[in-house]
């Protein structure tokens, strides 16, 4: 008997003793509180998986996602967030904030505008669950909300006595007509003496792109009697019963005039508690209220939350663990990784008020740039339903705008942070079978006019620079471009990321029968090697790091340019390579970063940067000198590039590096932004011991943060479990000896997305020394490159690929 069998016929039994025990739904495990400070910017209120709707409280500070964890007051509740995002904050439309009365009844003794209304929070009343949250501030307010596809419920509980002198129990509710980062240029209001009701709309803009959208609101009330009624402009209070606000000036910039309505009521008739129902819509009042009265024609919060609950459940539900005796810190951190996964994209069918279509139509793709690396990749095991409808509405927004998205929020153009990263996100999906209703000869026009035509504005779409693309191998620094305008910055990170997306054009290529295609982009994929610079050496503070060869600027004659290698870095002005014209020659990271970038051709980058032993020592120096930070999505894959080097165990190191000790389970437990999910989805994913090559059928092996992995897989039905053999919660045993795949030996170091379409079982078997599993030649990733050696690498350069186990030569007892 071997050594895994002596080993499996002993803990099989005691892993299915556990197995009730841990295996507790992945739902009570959610913290959706994680990531609200320190930059995180999570949304943290009351969604549904992919929902429109997303009611939170709003607070008056860093308020990208709404809420923050740091004590900053709060002055509204609004009704659609985006989660995670840089920069400027997004949506936050028509905030309603509750008050207990006026003073002396006079209602313009009440409170208006935002820096007169903002109330602190009360310590230790914030609660949040998937689908509800609750928070009470220091007037004695309670707030909670749920919320359905297009609706926010809002359950207030008032104080019997009000806290501020001279207030008689008569509540105040107002709507304002604003957002987050108060771009509203246009609105109106009006106000329903009868039954309290308020509807209104607003032009806002998106906060990382062009163009401005239409808000459309219904807000509704029971509770209480109606007793006043009427509008508010400034500071003061009317009882006119409409409202237009124009823009500030001719070109339609946001008006800085604060305006909404407002309804005062009776004391209310129970428990001292009103409900506030809002509707949203993108196409009109009408529908805002439409969509209302058919989602909640009743107002049964408590059965809300309950279905916001089931929601959730059934989407976390796909995947169960058995925990092995983890810490909670990283059972939080995982499941509440895979909730934020499922925020966004949003799914707004229905509500695009843009074009017609029986496709579907998803927003908030709050980067591609971002999500292509892991959310979508992670969407595809756990949710293959949703991520087909979103690659459909890519596909459609081709149809109708033109171009793929790189970004998109708001029904807006967002900005173009690197590649046409679209590309990636079809090509994936494509090759896991992510098909039902794609129109396959449609994506791959998409595909080419991404890679063959410039658009006139490539800050938005498609790619900038194409002519020298073509013809010069890359994308020079300070490059003469008569086709299009876009922001002259980034060639580095632009031409590696152009290389990668034309690599996955080659490989969709092949697929659909386009030889001359396939041949083209293959050639092209290797451009990324027109900017490495042999000679160039790394030296900080006037110390040679003793690494030779970096990517570095090349202008239109051939001749060089200099970054240092470090700049961009936390080593060197950090901050110095965002998205500006002034910005450097690579985007949110150093030359350092970037040079690993050639993810389809790791052979021969491998190659290039000196053979194996230099390669490792390089990669050790990247994760172990300071100057990575895996806050930015370029970071992720760096973890797993030893697998190229025949050295998994290394990848798992790393892995074990950066959680929990950046990733665990408090209110500041992402690094940076968590991008609309994505340091959720890399969590989730390293976790599991899965992590993809995004835009290949490559899922690097590591062991999972737990004793078994299960996904159920949503086209199939089939079952796909990970199990570690000699499991120790305390991760002594880090390092895989041997793995069997359905009871076979199975040497590769990495998987085929097959395994989860086809269901099966892979056992590893742990161990606290590294090993020479995954190590030979034939057990790397493939690589697609004119210098690829191993027989691996040359059919995967024919896209003819097994997907069954290699074979394996007995070790450690087979």
């Amino acid at each position: 008997m071997g050594v895994f069998s002596r080993h499996i016929g002993v803990l099989v039994c005691a892993a299915l003793v556990r197995a009730q025990r841990e295996s507790t739904s992945g739902f009570e495990w959610v913290d959706p509180l994680i990531g609200t400070t320190n930059g995180g910017h999570v949304f943290p209120g009351a969604t549904l998986p992919f929902g429109m709707a997303k009611a939170g409280p709003d607070v008056y500070g860093e308020n990208q996602g709404g809420f923050a964890s740091d004590g900053s007051p709060i002055y509204g509740f609004s009704h659609m967030h985006d989660s995670g995002t840089g920069g400027s904050p997004s949506l936050g439309n028509f905030p309603i904030f509750a008050q207990s009365g006026c003073p002396n009844d006079d209602i313009n003794a009440c409170k208006y505008a935002l820096y007169e209304r903002k109330e602190a929070r009360v310590n230790g009343t914030v609660h949040a669950r998937p689908g509800y949250f609750d928070i009470t501030l220091a007037n004695n307010i309670r707030t909670e909300m749920t919320v359905t596809n297009h609706t926010a419920l809002y359950r207030f509980t008032f104080p019997e006595t009000p806290i501020t002198p001279n207030t008689t129990l008569n509540p105040h509710i107002l709507v304002e007509l604003s957002d987050l980062p108060q771009t509203r240029s246009e609105g109106n209001i009006t106000v329903y003496a009868s039954n309290g009701r308020i509807t209104g709309s607003g032009r806002f803009s998106p906060s990382f792109g062009i163009g401005t959208y239409v808000s459309h609101f219904c807000l509704d009330f029971d509770g209480a009697k109606v007793k006043d009624v009427g509008v508010w402009s400034n500071t003061r209070a009317a009882r006119a019963t409409s409202l237009k606000v124009i823009p500030g000036d001719m070109r339609k910039t946001p008006s800085e005039r604060p305006a909404g309505g407002w309804v005062q009521f009776e004391a209310p008739k129970k428990k001292n508690q009103m409900l506030a129902r809002v509707g949203m819509s993108f196409i009109s009042e009408a529908q805002a209220c439409a969509n209302a009265e058919r989602e909640i024609p009743k107002n049964n919060f408590d059965a809300l939350v309950g279905s916001a609950e089931d929601a959730w459940r059934a989407k976390l539900d796909v995947i169960s663990i058995q925990d092995g005796g983890v810490s909670d810190v990283l059972k939080k951190a995982f499941w509440s990784g895979v909730y934020r996964t499922m925020i966004s994209p949003q799914d707004y069918t229905g509500e695009n008020p843009n074009w017609s279509s029986s496709e579907p139509y998803y927003d908030s793709f709050y980067c591609i740039w971002d999500s292509f690396r892991s959310i979508h990749p992670l969407l595809t095991l756990l949710d293959p339903k949703s991520q087909t409808l979103m690659v459909r509405s890519l596909l459609d927004i081709y149809v109708h705008e033109g171009w793929l998205p790189d970004c998109r929020m708001s029904h807006c153009k967002g900005n173009t942070q690197g590649g046409s990263n679209a590309d990636v996100v079809i090509v994936d999906a494509y090759l896991k079978n992510i098909t039902e209703g794609i129109d396959w000869n449609l994506a791959y026009e998409a595909l080419i006019k991404d890679a063959e035509v410039e658009p006139l504005n490539w800050d938005v779409e498609g790619r900038g620079g194409l002519e020298s693309w073509k013809n010069l191998g890359y994308i020079p620094t300070e490059n003469l471009d008569i086709l299009g305008v876009g922001t002259e910055t980034r060639s580095i990170s632009r031409t590696v990321e152009y290389a990668y997306n034309d690599f996955t054009i080659a490989l969709l290529a092949r697929a659909l029968n386009h030889p001359e295609d396939y041949q083209k982009y293959l050639s092209r994929s290797g451009n990324w090697k027109n900017m490495f610079k042999s000679d160039q050496r790394s030296i900080i503070n006037g110390t040679d790091t003793g690494f030779v060869g970096f990517l570095q600027p090349r202008y239109m004659n051939g001749t060089w340019g200099f970054q240092d290698p470090i700049y961009c870095s936390p080593l060197l002005d950090f901050t110095g390579c965002y998205l500006n014209p002034s910005g450097g020659e690579t985007y949110e990271g150093p030359v350092w970063l970037y040079t690993f970038f050639a993810p389809g051709d790791m052979s021969t980058l491998i190659s290039t940067l000196g053979g194996t032993d230099t390669f490792l020592a390089r990669l050790d120096w990247l994760h172990e000198s300071g100057i990575l930070y895996v806050g930015d999505e370029q970071a992720f894959l760096k973890l797993f590039l030893y697998h190229y080097a025949g050295r998994p165990a290394l990848s798992a190191r790393r892995a074990h590096q950066y959680i929990p000790s950046l990733f665990n389970d408090t209110v500041a437990g992402i690094p940076g932004n968590d991008d609309s999910g994505a340091m959720g989805s890399f969590v989730a994913l390293v976790m599991m011991g899965i992590f993809p090559n995004a835009g290949q059928d490559v899922y690097f092996i590591t062991p999972p943060f737990f004793e078994s992995v299960s996904i159920t897989n949503g086209q199939s039905g089939k079952v796909a479990t990970i199990r570690n053999i000699n499991f120790d919660p305390n991760y002594r045993n880090m390092y895989i000896q041997e793995a069997r795949l359905n009871g076979q030996a199975y040497t590769r170091n990495w998987l085929q997305h097959s395994f989860f379409l086809d269901g099966g079982t892979l056992e590893l078997l742990l161990g606290p020394e590294e090993s020479t599993w995954g190590t030979r030649a034939q057990d790397v990733p493939p690589s697609l490159g004119p210098f690829a050696a191993n027989a691996t690498a040359k059919r995967w350069a024919m896209h003819d690929f097994d997907p069954a186990p290699a074979p394996a030569q007995p070790q450690f007892g087979f």
